[in-house]
Formats: C-alpha cells, sequence, structure tokens
C-alpha cells in the first residue's frame, strides 16, 4: 500500500483483491477473513478494509456469508476480441469450463443463417445450443449453426471439449471471422438459464467463421452474463 499515494487506500487495497483473485491466488471458495482481522494484518483502519470490501461485494467478486465470513466468489472473465473459443479462454483462465448441450439437431436456415454460411435458405443446417458453465456457474448460452456434413457432432463430444477444438481435430483451418458486439436485456427463459434476473445486462456476440479456404464454418449467436464476463479491445493509433 502506498500511504503517499493519491489514490484512496480503499481502491488500492480492492484492486490488488481483484488482481489476486482475477490472477487465481485467491481462489473461488477462499475465505479472507473479517475485517477486523484484515484491518490489523494489513495495518488500515476498518472502514477503509470495509469500503475495499464492499466495492468487490457490489462487482460480485466477493459474498458475505453470515457464520462463514467474507468469501471469494468468482472472478470476471476477460475475452480478448481474437479467433479462439469460450471453451479454450476459460481454460486458459483456470476457470474449470463445463458444457451441457441443450439441443444438437438439423434444422431449416433462416434468411439470417443462409446468408451468413452461404447456403439456401430453408436448407438444411446443424444447430448446436449449449449452456457453457465456469466453476459449475452458467457463464453463456451458445447457439451455433454449421453446413450439414462438416464434421461429426457426437453430443458427448461436445460436452466435453470445445466446438473450435473438434473443427481442428477434423483437420479445419480457422483463418478469420466476422464478428460484432452489442447488448440487451435478459429474457425470461435467458434468465432462467443464465441465473440472473429477468432484464439483467447480458453480451451478446455474433460471429462468422471462416476456413483457409473462404468456406464459412459456423455462424455463432451467443449470449453472456455482463456480471461474469467482458469483451477486451487493444486499441491502436492509426498511422
Amino acid at each position: 500500500m502506498d500511504r503517499n499515494s493519491p489514490v484512496p487506500l480503499y481502491f488500492q487495497l480492492s484492486q490488488q483483491l481483484e488482481a489476486a483473485i482475477e490472477k487465481g491466488r485467491l481462489s473461488p471458495g477462499s475465505l479472507l477473513g473479517n475485517e477486523i482481522e484484515l484491518a490489523g494484518r494489513l495495518g488500515l483502519s476498518r472502514p477503509t478494509v470495509r469500503q475495499a470490501i464492499q466495492s468487490l461485494v457490489d462487482k460480485g467478486l466477493l459474498v458475505r456469508r453470515r457464520g462463514v465470513g467474507t468469501q471469494v466468489v468468482h472472478s470476471q472473465v476477460k475475452r480478448p476480441l481474437e479467433l479462439s473459443s469460450l471453451y479454450d479462454d476459460l481454460e486458459a483462465a483456470g476457470q474449470l469450463p463445463a458444457t451441457t448441450v441443450l439441443r444438437n439437431t438439423l434444422e431449416p436456415a433462416t434468411a439470417e443463417v443462409a446468408a451468413a454460411l452461404g447456403v439456401a435458405e430453408g436448407a438444411d443446417v446443424h444447430l448446436v445450443e449449449r449452456l457453457r458453465l465456469a466453476h459449475n456457474e452458467p457463464m453463456a448460452v451458445l447457439r451455433n449453426h454449421l453446413p450439414t456434413g462438416l464434421l461429426a457432432l457426437d453430443t458427448e463430444h461436445l460436452e466435453a471439449t470445445g466446438l473450435y477444438r473438434m473443427m481442428r481435430a477434423a483437420g479445419i483451418t480457422l483463418h478469420s471471422a466476422r464478428q460484432s458486439v452489442g447488448a440487451r436485456a435478459a429474457g425470461a427463459d435467458e434468465a432462467r438459464q443464465l441465473a440472473e434476473a429477468e432484464g439483467a445486462p447480458l453480451l451478446t456476440m455474433q460471429r462468422t467463421t471462416f476456413d483457409d479456404t473462404g468456406r464459412a464454418v459456423e455462424f455463432g449467436s451467443h449470449i453472456y452474463r455482463a456480471s461474469r464476463y467482458a469483451f477486451e479491445f487493444q486499441l491502436l493509433v492509426r498511422p
């Protein structure tokens, strides 16, 4: 803690605790101890510690449990905008990804899906809808449409690994994607699936992915819990 810094001590403490949670030094379920213990250990006043903890409670990273103390809940996943899968990003962040397949079927392509995949409207396409979890908490609902015959989409395999890993294993070389990110409020079904309140903010993402021959290999339409998930951008000055 830098007591000569103009940055308030509570904010310095909250930033250090948040960094420890994000880097896994404080894992989900870890106990921080009570405010008196923390204040004594850190040489800070109790109101300073209380304010730092409350800021992380408000972010959803900590929770106060009666008779237990202050406990780490989870870290927010920050995903760089690059051609990677959510499964791989969660695994790299030590978030213990898991998947429940909600639908794995053929259906007629809508106009939007047909345009993205370059197939005729009404033609059969493969729909895979999955609930992605981290540390057994719901994170996102992923809807992917793929051309038929592209690869075997076994439900058991889809629940064991990520879609992009399955593509790579099938010899498909992912090359580029066109992607848009947005936000909206959760509907009743989405709120139930993601353990959020109806109307809670959700991040949305649509992506059309192409292989090294220029063929569209998937059209994804995904929703993420804004309380648990963020996209990160790297911005460069135009020369």
